[in-house]
């Protein structure tokens, strides 16, 4: 199974691609950003995101999308644009027949680490060791991108996490 894992943003959206087939193992395909020009409008920015989730469908084929889920934090307007950029990723997802997944961020960064509230670095660290890179994946955005796809990863595994 093909998994690609979105940390989506308005300024970046991280991307993470991995293939599993089933066991613990996990072989990384890619990883990334796309980064829409902080200087064009926000709309201009939702359609590069927009592209550029077609773009990763169109050229890995994934079997399903694993996205962050929305949180609110303390600006509404912000927690608004984030919804946006989630939407036009989805909708690419959808308009290519890939199933979509939601994960909040505290689930990614327990299934990578066993610990809800790891640190950045602590997930970096683990998701060295477990898709055996020579070095700590960055930027950031990228890194929780590759979490989701792990926790997809996991959830597929065990029905008991799935619940």
């Amino acid at each position: 199974m093909i998994i690609l894992g979105i940390d989506p943003g308005t300024i970046v959206t991280g991307y993470g691609i991995i293939k599993t087939t089933g066991t613990s193992r996990y072989v990384l395909i890619d990883y990334g950003c796309i980064r829409p020009p902080p200087k064009h409008n926000i709309n201009d920015r939702y359609l590069i995101i927009h592209e550029g989730a077609e773009e990763l469908i169109r050229k890995y084929q994934p079997d399903v999308l694993s996205i962050e889920t929305q949180y609110v934090h303390k600006n509404p307007q912000s927690a608004i644009k984030l919804g946006m950029a989630r939407g036009v990723v989805i909708v690419a997802a959808r308009k290519s027949g890939v199933d979509v997944y939601e994960y909040t961020p505290t689930t990614a960064k327990r299934s990578v680490t066993g610990r809800g509230g790891a640190s950045k670095e602590q997930v970096q660290s683990m998701l060295q060791h477990l898709l055996n890179l020579k070095e700590k994946p960055t930027p950031q955005d990228a890194a929780d991108a590759l979490a989701l796809a792990i926790c997809h990863a996991q959830k597929c595994r065990s029905p008991a996490l799935a619940k």
